[in-house]
């Protein structure tokens, strides 16, 4: 034989070989056991009774807990539609959701295909016990908040689109072309053994709910081959059996049959709640008892997205305080769970989302501490692992946390009128903004896995060259001082001449960012400042008095409202009393937030009160994971004569640090609406005052520096359009996969 024609021989006996080595490795790869119905149909879940049940490769039907979590599309950049995650980023994300002790994912819309493939590829090895997902379906939420009819001959058609996409692409059976703001590609990957449960729709605007109710009240009962509407069922429900059948429809054509759901939540529950002031929150009903399935033995649940802190009745109806928390308050958010859930007697209910964000800001109180924001990363672990452990007791079939990951493209009521513009707010993490920061993975900032918060500088100095720039400027007391940021903070690292002792004194610098402000006449202690004023001014001393304060006239707080806004704010308040906005000793106001605007009647049932929380004070601590004083809240840290802080954007008046806005001094837009101007950066003042200079007893004729600054030059930086960030488990997911790995 020629040395070719040997050659050939040898490799064609290599790829026998390997090809019978891959088809053993196939037949010996774990496969996941379904049930196939007598009719071909094939299942893996199904609902019976009150159970959620998954059928097991011992070929029974048991019982088993959905122990969750949403996962969004989005990273930091990005708006939802932009969907950039890639497949490496799935592939890591499974893994730490499956290590958390997860058994699914919950995505709210119909990812890139990328999500299936990948999704397939890691649970390829996983055999029984692979990661599922539940596959939510997006409804026209704006067309339905706007023209307030589900039955809209465009929106139903709309709907049922994306359900057609929707399970096409779970099956990997259609090419989608790219649209904006959509997902798009050729889905080829079958995933439907992997997916555990059809979630269908969004929050129901009550108001569109109970205008559908009104305009087709003469609408008959929907009929369906899968899923109908009871006797009892109203147009709203009617229309909602109609797409449950729909999406059945669809998913029949494949041989196979899941649970089905559809998005429902506490302003349109099916309980009554006197103690709710809002008539809104308890307009109408969404009951899932008021549509049924027919020929569909996959089955049919109940889900819920229920928060301890919203809406408000969690905190003022009187008829949940029953169950008493152990701390003299009442477990409002248990006794819910329980009434909710035996109003279901004869179906699953599971709660799909829940949870409290990891952020300063501080949007809704909730009784027992358990407020939306407001919490450090082991407070929210705390407080997340509590709510699941109530939901498995109180008898639900699931539990589902919100979120995986942080979302720097999100808002929240009480700061949307400060970011401005709002199309950047994916640019910049605000973390005054707390649905910005419900993961249990932090989407961190450029520089927080750089920089320390500990008053150990020496970290700086491994920064890339031109990231740091040192100040300018001098100050009695103040050696040194360098300036960096990234995409959440303004870092701010001081060399003082001797030791801070926060005993003996405070330390301020004061912010001119734009013209305008105010003096600290107070907090100067008998110095001037010239050269300009200052729109807020940093405080360090003990906990309680180290803040970010703002200079009354420019009081983001005070002017949307005061009487030159919505005028909830006492015209003058009294001195010291809990109205007086000015800061203790000081001359500048609180940064403060509103939590719950004034509610009277007939606009509302009862009074309810303006509510506000201050969010400017700064906690002392080390931002170091590995420290054992780590507090994801940390602000600043001193160590000798080193003093180190990272102030957040919008505490200096910031729109949006991505491209120097800053909110300006101009009379509010329709009373309501702020501006902004481009800063030509910082002017920052620093100064030591003795405690004994602040209470004015040292000889006013002892000091007389002067603070110019117009002799400051400012610190700015290069607009960015693309923000760095890294990714580091919370505490929280710890918590988490704690007492998921514990439940059954």
């Amino acid at each position: 034989m020629s040395r070719r024609k040997w050659w050939v021989a040898a490799a064609l006996c290599t790829i026998v070989l390997l090809s019978g080595a891959a088809v053993i490795l196939g037949n010996f790869r774990p496969v996941i056991t379904t049930y196939a119905g007598a009719d071909g149909v094939k299942m893996k879940f199904k609902t019976e009774g009150t159970s959620f049940l998954v059928y097991g490769e011992d070929e029974s039907w048991r019982e088993i807990f959905a122990k969750g979590v949403n996962l969004g599309a989005t990273v930091p950049g990005h708006f939802p539609g932009a969907l950039p995650a890639t497949e490496e980023d799935y592939l890591r994300w499974f893994k730490q959701i499956d290590d958390m002790g997860a058994n699914v994912i919950r995505v709210y819309t119909v990812h890139n295909p990328v999500f299936y493939s990948a999704l397939v590829k890691y649970n390829r090895d996983k055999g029984e016990d692979p990661l599922y997902f539940m596959q939510g379906i997006w409804s026209p939420e704006e067309q339905l908040i706007e023209r307030r009819d589900a039955y809209d001959e465009e929106i139903v058609q709309t709907f049922k689109a994306e359900i057609s996409k929707a399970v096409a692409a779970v099956y990997g059976d259609i090419t989608v072309e790219p649209k904006h703001g959509q997902s798009s590609g050729e889905y080829k990957t079958n995933a439907g053994k992997y997916l555990m449960a059809w979630h269908l729709g969004t929050e129901w605007d009550p108001s569109m709910v109970d205008n559908t109710n009104r305009v087709h009240k003469d609408a008959p009962r929907y009929d369906g081959a899968f899923f109908s509407g009871t006797k009892d069922a109203s147009p709203f429900e009617n229309w909602l059996a109609s797409l449950l059948d729909y999406t059945a429809q669809q998913e029949q054509k494949y041989g196979w049959q899941h649970p089905m759901t559809f998005t429902n939540w506490v302003t349109t529950d099916v309980l009554e709640h006197p103690g709710e002031p809002l008539f809104e929150e308890d307009l109408v009903s969404v009951d899932a008892r008021h549509i049924e399935p027919v020929n569909w033995s996959a089955g049919y649940f109940a889900a819920y997205h229920v928060y301890p802190y919203y809406p408000d009745f969690f905190r003022t109806d009187k008829t949940l305080q029953t169950i008493p928390d152990g701390n003299g308050g009442y477990n409002t958010y248990k006794a819910y769970l329980r009434k909710l859930k035996a109003e279901y007697d004869d179906m699953p209910i599971m709660v799909t989302e829940y949870g409290v964000p990891s952020s300063i800001g501080v949007s809704h109180h909730g009784p027992g501490g358990r407020d939306q924001g407001g919490h450090d990363e082991a407070e929210q672990g705390e407080i997340n692992a509590s709510l699941t452990q109530e939901i498995f007791d109180e008898g639900y079939s699931g539990a589902i946390l919100f979120m995986w990951q942080d979302e720097w493209f999100k808002k929240t009521w009480n700061t949307m009128p400060f970011e401005i513009p709002a199309d950047r707010r994916a640019f910049w993490l605000n973390v005054l903004t707390n649905e910005k920061m419900f993961g249990v993975l932090a989407m961190q900032p450029g520089k927080e896995g750089q920089i320390s918060i500990d008053g150990d500088l020496a970290d700086w100095d491994k920064l890339p060259e031109g990231e740091v720039k040192q100040w300018e400027g001098t100050a009695p007391g103040v050696k040194g001082m360098k300036l960096t940021h990234d995409e959440a903070y303004l870092y701010i690292g001081m060399e003082l001449e001797e030791a801070f002792d926060p005993e003996d004194s405070k330390l301020f610098i004061g912010a001119d960012t734009i013209p305008g402000g105010d003096i600290p006449k107070k907090e100067l202690a008998g110095r001037s400042l010239t050269g300009g004023e200052l729109e807020t001014l940093i405080q360090l001393g003990q906990d309680d008095e180290s803040q970010v304060s703002i200079a009354p006239s420019y009081d983001f707080h005070s002017r949307l409202y005061g009487k030159d806004g919505y005028w909830m704010l006492p015209d003058k308040p009294k001195a010291g009393s809990k109205d007086d906005p000015i800061v203790p000793g000081g001359t500048f106001h609180a940064w403060k937030l509103a939590i719950s605007l004034m509610m009277n009647p007939p606009d509302t049932r009862f009074a309810h009160p303006f509510i506000d929380e201050t969010v400017g004070m700064l906690k002392r601590g080390s931002s170091d994971p590995e420290s054992p004083d780590f507090n994801s809240l940390t602000a600043w840290q001193s160590k000798d004569r080193f003093v180190e802080m990272r102030i957040p954007w919008m505490l200096l008046g910031f729109g949006d640090p991505s491209s120097l806005q800053v909110v300006d001094y101009s009379p509010l837009k329709n009373k309501r609406e702020f501006s902004t101007v481009t800063t030509e950066g910082i002017k920052l003042a620093p100064w030591i005052a003795k405690r004994s200079e602040l209470d004015g007893s040292a000889d006013p004729a002892a000091d007389t520096r002067e603070i110019d600054l117009g002799k400051i030059q400012p610190y700015t930086w290069e607009l960015w359009e693309t923000p760095v960030y890294s990714e580091r488990l919370k505490q929280s997911y710890y918590d988490m996969q704690e007492i998921f790995t514990r439940l059954p």
